[in-house]
């Protein structure tokens, strides 16, 4: 398979916290994985609520956040309950800079 990302991607487990509004439209905040980051993206797991693509949420680290939009959804079938590709709005700063 070849790699189509412009990015590098750091493959690292980080703790952040995700908020936003659910398929229902009711307001969430939870904690989720952060895996795969680049300074444009991750993929987060965990996620307990259903997500759409296009929706947007906020990702927190370490008292820093920016708020990203959802590119595609998965139930992962495994302990990482749903998965979720994000990409930073071009307008934000990455919470996780200097990884």
């Amino acid at each position: 398979m070849v790699e189509r990302r412009k990015e590098f991607r750091k493959l690292a487990d980080i703790a952040v916290r995700i908020s936003g509004r659910d398929v229902s439209g009711e307001p969430f905040a939870q904690r989720a994985i952060a895996s795969s980051i680049s300074g444009r993206g991750a993929l987060l797991s965990g996620m307990e609520r259903q997500m759409r693509i296009g929706d947007l949420v906020w990702v927190e680290y370490e008292e820093r956040k920016a708020r990203f939009r959802i590119v595609w959804v998965r139930d992962s079938e495994s302990g990482r309950k749903t998965q979720a590709a994000v990409h930073k709005l071009e307008n934000e700063e990455c919470p996780w800079i200097g990884l």
